[in-house]
């Protein structure tokens, strides 16, 4: 039998809805508050939670973004209010909310939404991490800014990020819900009818994950795309890690899409940006993997999340999420260990991170200039010495790399230009 969890601070509206749900056949909790909700979802996981606004503990928005951060919110969530706004409902469901519902309660509109949103979840794909996720530091809630101000427009966005730093997350955050999600995976389409692209996520979103692999022919089909959004009324987020202006300058990448992307371009911070946040990410990957049963219950000893915060996370959140995977699944214990986490992560080559450490000493000029020397001294290293190959790896035209090499002090030998 669905279970719904029932939170109103108003005795009267509880009692109701529990004798509406109850004669419908669900099985009906309530909590008068916050508090209650919180403790009740700390134990088991209702199939619908219906959730006031305005209590006097704790208000509904607020718990519900706990829930999301903590990756509780696993459930479909109603919103109820008396005193609703379109921004409240807007912010609601931008947070995670299935849906609004304002009182006095029409029945029928009541049974609808609870039957729609008991579907919704049972069709829900398993707990996955979410913009909230991401942490509270500085330069994430400075995304969050970024994103939420550009949230309602309809021109493409450009998410500039390192490969694994969570630009899916950010395209879904952009993303209004019950509209069409479209997440293109095979890009030929885009050369080849890219108008039915935009047929199928006519009102939503269209997500390009990688927009500096597409070919010059992919590429023009993007820019037929976006130049017909407004008669589709969707939305292009694209998603880049490599440097499009430099691939423009290499003539590889159409300057005129470059132009259209770039417009609003919104920076994804690293994970060694905000590694204060690391432990609770962690902690969330695998409280997730616990209440989907993947893994017995487990917890991190405060030694191996003091671990994982200080490593740098090369692959970002990605990785971040593996490492933990990894360790859930084969830690022999009931405890995370600090053992366990460093026979898990690489470790880090000893010469790259006397680099590291001793960048934060310098100039932003010189410390950028000591990364890329490590950075294509490593690339030169792993393809032999072959400069063509590196070419292609890191992303830059021949010249260009050639040019960036001599101003960094890298000498190219007449072998690396033969190989």
């Amino acid at each position: 039998m669905q279970q719904i969890l029932v939170v109103d601070d108003e005795m009267g509206i509880r009692e109701l809805l529990s004798e509406i749900l109850s004669e419908e056949g669900y099985t009906v909790r309530l909590a008068e508050n916050a508090s209650e909700a919180r403790a009740y979802r700390s134990r088991t996981r209702p199939d619908l939670v219906l959730l006031d606004i305005w209590m006097p503990d704790t208000d509904g928005i607020t718990l519900l973004k706990e829930w999301a951060s903590a990756g509780l919110l696993t459930m479909p969530v109603v919103m109820m209010s008396g005193h609703g706004t379109i921004d409240t409902a807007v912010q609601a469901t931008r947070i995670g909310a299935f849906d609004f519902l304002e009182k006095p309660i029409a029945l029928q509109k009541l049974l609808a939404t609870v039957g729609r949103a008991l579907k919704h979840g049972g069709e829900q794909p398993q707990a996955s991490l979410s913009l909230a996720a991401l942490g509270r530091a500085a330069v994430v809630n400075e995304l969050k800014q970024r994103l939420e101000r550009v949230a309602n427009l309809r021109t493409p966005v450009l998410l500039l990020a390192e490969p694994g730093c969570g630009i899916e997350l950010c395209a879904r955050f952009l993303h209004a819900r019950n509209t069409p999600w479209l997440a293109l995976e095979a890009t030929g389409r885009l050369a080849e009818a890219p108008l039915d692209l935009l047929a199928q996520a006519r009102e939503g979103t269209l997500f390009v994950h990688e927009v500096g692999e597409l070919t010059r022919v992919e590429q023009k089909g993007l820019l037929l795309l976006i130049s017909k959004l407004d008669r589709y009324n969707a939305r292009v987020v694209a998603g880049a890690t490599r440097h499009l202006a430099d691939l423009v300058a290499a003539g590889a990448f159409d300057s005129r899409l470059y132009a259209a992307l770039s417009a609003t371009t919104i920076r994804v911070p690293t994970l060694r940006e905000h590694r204060e946040d690391v432990p609770d990410i962690a902690n969330l990957v695998l409280s997730q993997m616990i209440e989907a049963k993947e893994v017995p219950p487990r917890e991190f000893s405060t030694a191996a999340l003091n671990a994982l915060r200080n490593y740098d996370w090369p692959g970002n959140l990605i990785q971040l999420q593996t490492s933990v995977q990894t360790l859930a699944q084969t830690a022999l214990g009931e405890q995370i260990t600090l053992e366990d986490v460093e026979r898990t992560l690489p470790q880090a080559d000893p010469a790259r991170q006397r680099v590291h450490d001793q960048a934060f000493e310098l100039p932003l000029r010189d410390a950028r200039d000591a990364f890329e020397r490590v950075y294509f001294e490593y690339h030169i290293a792993k393809e032999g010495g072959n400069i063509s190959r590196v070419a292609d790896t890191v992303g830059l035209e021949r010249t260009h790399l050639y040019r960036k090499l001599k101003q960094l002090g890298i000498r190219v030998t007449r072998k690396m230009e033969e190989s």
